[in-house]
C-alpha cells in the first residue's frame, strides 16, 4: 500500500513574529497527524476556504485531507486577537470559516484572490501584512507574559513583574491566549520538552530542563496534551 507524501514548510513571516507556512500532500491518504497545542493561532486556507485555526488545549486531530494544499500565517501567541477583531477564547478548540468572523464580502473576496494566485502563500502574507498595518501593535504586557511562563516563571512572578494582580492576569489571557496562565504554561512547557527530547535529549533530563517535577510528569503531561505516549509523539512527522 502506499502513502501520501507530505511537505511541510515555514519560515518568518514579514507579519513579526507570525510564521507563514505551506503543506502539500499527494498520492494515496495516510496516516493524519495530530496538531498539537502550541499557544498560536493560525489563519489558513485549504480546499477554497479560508479558516482560522483557534488555540488548542489538547491535540486536534484534522479529518483526512480534503486539499492537495494548505498555507497558513501561525500569529506569535497573543496577537491574532487584535487582528482578527475576536477575543482568542471565543474560538477555543474550534476551526471557523474566516466569513464567520468577518463580513462575508471581504471573506469572500481574498478567498477569490487565493484560489486565482499562482502564490497563494505570497498572497496571503501581503494581506496580513497590509492588516496588520492597521492594528493595534501586540501590548507589550502580553509579550511579557508569555516569555516569562516560557521561561518558567511562575504565575504569581509573571503576574508581579507585570505588574498586575493574578486575577486581571487570567483575565487578560483569557482575551489574547484563549485560556488562563496556568494552560499556557503548561503548552509552552510540551512545546519545550518536545524541542529537547527532537534534539536527543534523554527523556529525565529533558523532564528537568523543560521544567517538570520528574519524568513521570513530562509522561503524563504529553499523553493528556498530546494524546499519546512521548515517544510516539516524537516518530511521527511534523507539520
Amino acid at each position: 500500500m502506499s502513502y501520501e507524501t507530505v511537505e511541510y514548510a515555514e519560515r518568518p513571516s514579514r507579519v513579526p513574529g507570525a510564521v507563514l507556512w505551506t503543506r502539500t500532500s499527494g498520492g494515496a491518504a495516510g496516516p493524519v497527524y495530530p496538531v498539537l497545542p502550541d499557544g498560536c493561532m493560525d489563519l489558513l486556507w485549504a480546499g477554497g476556504r479560508l479558516m482560522v485555526a483557534g488555540p488548542d488545549t489538547r491535540a486536534h486531530r484534522p479529518a483526512p485531507d480534503v486539499a492537495a494544499r494548505y498555507v497558513g500565517i501561525r500569529f506569535y501567541p497573543g496577537t491574532a486577537p487584535a487582528f482578527l477583531g475576536v477575543p482568542a477564547h471565543e474560538l477555543r478548540d474550534r476551526r471557523v470559516d474566516l466569513a464567520d468572523l468577518w463580513p462575508s464580502a471581504d471573506a469572500r473576496r481574498l478567498t477569490e484572490r487565493m484560489d486565482a494566485a499562482r502564490d497563494p502563500a505570497a498572497v496571503l502574507e501581503s494581506f496580513a501584512l497590509a492588516r496588520a498595518g492597521e492594528t493595534e501593535p501586540p501590548d507589550p504586557l502580553l509579550t511579557h507574559v508569555v516569555k516569562a511562563l516560557d521561561a518558567g516563571r511562575s504565575i504569581a512572578a509573571t503576574a508581579e513583574e507585570a505588574g498586575i494582580n493574578a486575577r486581571l492576569l487570567h483575565r487578560r489571557s483569557l482575551a489574547a491566549f484563549g485560556y488562563g496562565p496556568k494552560t499556557l504554561a503548561r503548552v509552552l512547557r510540551l512545546q519545550r520538552a518536545l524541542a529537547l527530547a527532537r534534539g536527543g535529549l534523554a527523556y529525565a533530563e529533558t523532564a528537568v530542563v523543560a521544567g517538570f517535577a520528574d519524568q513521570a510528569h513530562l509522561a503524563r503531561d504529553v499523553k493528556e496534551l498530546a494524546g499519546m505516549p512521548l515517544s510516539e509523539l516524537l516518530s511521527r512527522r511534523p507539520g
